[in-house]
């Protein structure tokens, strides 16, 4: 790794992020000496083919074996497909694709050859972001917290507000930008707040064939069962207290609860139990926050956001409203933690992970070290 890298100075850091929705990959470059972010850049994105979604879904929950291998040739063969298209970067930031998540039990594993990736785009890359905030008694989740810091300060943001990203499992990062650092006690508080679109998408692919419920469509024409939803309510998960993660599959019941009813209240009900779980979240917040800026794909979903407008005593809008982008933001949080790795200066806290001291988590390759 050359010296201009580990010394200060604004580099163009690339970061690449495959949710647990399975849709595809997202890249973006954002500008940033690794405290503060001085721009973004291009962004691009490269969606998964029905036969790699279910290479990818196969791996789901699985931690050895053929399962895994093959994922992982995916998520190489996309990754590499995408951010080569990129010029002028000095770093790359590769959270690879998660495929199982226990914090508890046996760790967290994202596959995704960052070694590799680093050789052929003769690049450095930083990867494995997770491991060592497990290892170190942390959730390993959610990890971008400190960039919605950075996010806020950009904003120019002056009360405490929270940033809600909805994907497969929604999260939430309470930011009181009052604070200088992101590490200082009382500036950030994170946790999964509970599933979000992975359920309804799974239900959908299942029933219909469908990857997702585009435009809340068929929610919309359903109504929410109350028995499942307070059955949902009732997991022991949502009275514990924060920092928590979670595995995409954790809450896989919630897809029997729903099973007797038809499609639209199926979907409904799924919709409402992902905006439950974001409204009894807020409860752990340490002030109410001013407003909720909504990322990732649930933000496109207007059932989903009207039942959170519904639920929540604050303003929630899309993080477009405060000219961000929706759609890169977890890859950009990537490629702003890459620049943090590469210098030495965490990428975790109590307040975000549960992690007993700082954590700067992640593997720096280059041409394949």
């Amino acid at each position: 790794m050359n010296s201009a890298i580990r010394q200060g100075g604004v580099l163009r850091a690339l970061g690449a992020m495959s949710g647990t929705s399975l849709d595809g990959v997202d890249a973006a470059v954002v500008e940033t000496d690794g405290h503060l972010i001085t721009g973004f850049g291009e962004h691009g994105y490269r969606g998964y083919s029905n036969d790699e979604r279910r290479i990818l879904r196969a791996g789901l929950g699985v931690w050895t074996g053929e399962p895994v291998e093959l994922a992982g040739d995916v998520v190489d063969v996309a990754h590499y497909e995408l951010l080569s298209g990129f010029k002028d970067v000095d770093i790359v930031g590769f959270h690879g694709q998660t495929l199982a998540h226990e914090p508890r039990g046996r760790g967290t594993l994202q596959v995704g050859d960052g070694a590799g990736l680093a050789a052929a785009l003769k690049r450095p890359v930083v990867w494995d972001f997770r491991s060592d905030d497990v290892r170190m008694g942390g959730e390993g989740a959610p990890l971008a917290p400190f960039f919605h810091f950075a996010c806020a300060k950009w904003i120019g943001a002056k009360e405490p507000l929270c940033f809600l990203n909805l994907g497969g499992v929604g999260n939430l990062t309470y930011v009181d930008p009052g604070f200088d650092r992101p590490e200082e006690v009382g500036a950030l508080l994170a946790f999964d707040t509970g599933p979000a679109n992975a359920p309804v998408n799974d239900l959908l692919q299942a029933r219909l064939g469908l990857e997702m419920d585009r435009d809340g469509e068929i929610a919309r024409g359903g109504d929410v069962e109350e028995g499942a939803l307070e059955l949902f309510l009732a997991e022991p998960y949502f009275a514990r207290m924060p920092p928590k993660s979670l595995d995409r599959n954790d809450f896989a019941e919630m897809i029997r609860l729903v099973g007797e009813l038809g499609d639209s209240d199926a979907a409904a009900t799924l919709t409402g139990m992902a905006a439950a779980a974001v409204v009894q979240g807020l409860e752990h917040c340490p002030r109410p926050p001013a407003r909720v800026l909504v990322t990732g794909g649930g933000r496109l979903n207007p059932v989903l956001m009207e039942m959170l407008r519904v639920g929540l005593d604050c303003l929630v809008d899309p993080v477009e409203e405060v000219g961000l982008d929706g759609d890169m933001l977890e890859a950009q949080a990537f490629a702003y933690l890459a620049v943090r790795v590469a210098r030495g200066l965490p990428t975790s806290c109590p307040g975000t992970t549960g992690v007993r001291a700082l954590v700067g988590g992640g593997v720096v390759s280059f041409s394949g070290t």
